[in-house]
């Protein structure tokens, strides 16, 4: 009977460390959800700015004199 209750003292802190792993594991993942959610909202605004200043690019220079004229 003793080897029966340390077998199931063994696998209830098994299953204790299991669950608390998971756990950690779970807000990780939140955590990383979160954060690959605010790189993908600022790879699209560097994406649409980017797309913009190309845009420019292609557009006449203003015909300015330089500063010394």
């Amino acid at each position: 009977m003793d080897d029966t209750n340390n077998r199931i003292m063994r696998l209830e802190e098994e299953l204790a460390h299991t669950v608390l792993a998971n756990e950690e594991l779970s807000s990780e993942l939140i955590h990383s959800n979160k954060r690959i959610e605010q790189l993908e909202r600022k790879i699209a605004m560097l994406e649409s700015r980017f797309s913009s200043l190309e845009d420019n690019i292609d557009a006449p220079l203003p015909n300015e004199k330089p500063p010394h004229w």
